[in-house]
């Protein structure tokens, strides 16, 4: 059975794996899951419930239940983009986290939905999720590593990342996923940037990259690195105005992290952006 040290192959990438190994009460995604038992490793979109936000001595409750509703939407926005699929499709979830997105995909489209990480904890977990939902036939995850996953060329119809592309030099990420992708396979991507039109990396971001070990990407290497690995963007979207109010929100609650308030200055600076980038393999 493999094992971390099987599909790792850098210290750094050992270091962010045994992260997520060891990372296993973490509760802002174990909270949140618990509501439904779609467990997320991203944030949210959307206006909360003026309810949730306006009222007087809201319970921890409440927030945590708006919370995870506003990050099923964003799972819903990315699932939105791609594409028309079916049950006779492949689709690829790459660093899945827990599954969250996943088993909503194959819920959605009824189609073969494999799921990638580095983290043996997280495979598992997923894999269970699958088992207790019932769909582990037709939903699978991997201990792989998303940038030499073995996967045959033109294998899936359709692959994303959401929030994990900031861990990988997207260079060599977006060359495999330009060999698994046929023409006119679709990938979409949902990602935190630094907006390198207003320079460097502020200390807002440079402060969320050592909060989760990780190296935000400039905006611009996301369109330079999927320009040179034939995957033509059709579709940009800046959803930064539609994930602050979720911020405002988990800053409120019990289980805030304190990297919330790095996250508000980038994203109301214009330093740190939060974009949707749809491409087609051409």
């Amino acid at each position: 059975m493999a094992t971390t040290e099987d599909v790792t192959t850098s210290d750094y990438q050992r270091a962010v794996a045994n992260y997520w190994n060891s990372n296993t009460n973490d509760p802002v995604n174990l909270v949140l899951g618990q509501v439904d038992d779609i467990y997320h490793h991203h944030y949210g979109l959307g206006d909360p419930d003026p309810t949730i936000v306006d009222a007087e001595g809201v319970t921890e409750e409440a927030i945590i239940k708006e919370l995870h509703r506003l990050e099923t939407a964003q799972a819903n926005v990315l699932l939105d983009s791609l594409g028309p699929l079916g049950p006779g499709d492949r689709i690829l979830d790459g660093g899945c986290g827990r599954g969250g997105t996943s088993i909503m995909a194959n819920a959605r489209f009824g189609c073969s939905v494999e799921g990638v990480t580095i983290s043996e904890y997280q495979a598992n977990f997923a894999q269970e999720q699958a088992e207790i939902r019932g769909v582990s036939d037709k939903v699978h995850f991997h201990l792989r590593n998303m940038l030499h996953t073995g996967y045959p060329d033109g294998h899936f119809q359709a692959i994303w990342n959401n929030e994990t592309t900031m861990y990988v030099d997207v260079f060599e990420l977006y060359r495999e996923w330009s060999r698994m992708l046929p023409v006119g396979g679709r990938y979409v991507c949902i990602t935190g940037c630094y907006n390198d039109a207003l320079g460097e990396k502020s200390e807002s971001v440079r402060t969320i990259d050592r909060h989760y070990i990780v190296d935000c990407h400039a905006r611009s290497t996301y369109f330079k690195a999927l320009s040179d690995n034939r995957l033509a963007p059709v579709s940009v979207v800046d959803l930064t105005p539609l994930t602050i109010p979720y911020w405002e929100l988990r800053e409120r609650a019990e289980v805030a992290t304190g990297i919330e308030e790095a996250f508000l200055s980038g994203y109301r600076d214009g330093t740190f952006q939060y974009l949707m980038i749809v491409a087609d393999r051409v």
